[in-house]
């Protein structure tokens, strides 16, 4: 890889996916302060500065491994933004909040960058890397969304099921979580899971194309 296609690559991709799991992981923290807890603020990760919430390998090098070798599907993490459900006023209720505010706020941001890309094209600005940014920006909050409404925990899909659950079901449920990543790989490579996402990014973001009048 030439030092522009590297130069190119990092200008690309690496700001929109920082910015998505910031935003994903401080909009966690964020509803959880709303609700009582204060965890996420007292420790300094109640921010959009994408540093505090990077994990080296999940964050950065996975996804660059992942998206050099044109994978179908990018996969990653960031460092979890802490949040203490007793703290909560309503743990169970409001965990469904909490939980459901990190893919809301990756819906928000690839509308986002929606409407971005329209401005640079009204503008007429001509420009390979800020047109490919956005889209890609479009897809990996997409990505992130979907990924992250998967209902097994600790994913953010499986702690809403779990606030859904009668508590009888939710306790069975919560017991999955630290075997919860395992079994999501496992459908990944087991399954037709990453082709099904894949649908459903291309389907929304065909979506949100139009919207904009693209």
């Amino acid at each position: 890889m030439s030092f522009e296609q590297i130069l190119f690559f990092i200008s690309v991709y690496i700001p929109p996916l920082l910015f998505a799991i910031a935003l994903h992981e401080a909009a966690h923290g964020y509803v959880a302060r709303y609700f009582g807890d204060n965890t996420a603020h007292m420790l300094g990760r109640l921010s959009l500065n994408p540093t505090k919430h990077i994990d080296p390998i999940g964050t950065i090098i996975l996804p660059a491994v992942l998206i050099l070798l044109k994978s179908p599907f990018i996969f990653g993490w960031a460092k979890p933004v802490p949040v203490v459900a007793r703290n909560l006023r309503n743990p169970k209720q409001d965990m469904i909040f909490v939980a459901l505010a990190g893919p809301g706020a990756n819906l928000v941001m690839a509308l986002l960058w929606a409407v971005l890309l329209k401005i640079w094209v009204i503008l007429d600005i001509q420009s390979e890397v800020l047109v490919t940014m956005a889209l890609f920006g479009i897809r990996i909050n997409l990505l992130l969304m979907l990924f992250n409404l998967i209902p097994v925990p600790p994913l953010d899909g499986g702690r809403i099921l779990v606030g859904l659950l009668p508590i009888k079901f939710s306790l069975m449920l919560s017991r999955v979580e630290p075997y919860g990543i395992m079994i999501v790989f496992a459908l990944i490579l087991l399954t037709d899971l990453s082709n099904l996402l894949g649908m459903f990014i291309y389907y929304l973001q065909k979506g949100i194309l139009q919207l904009f009048g693209f």
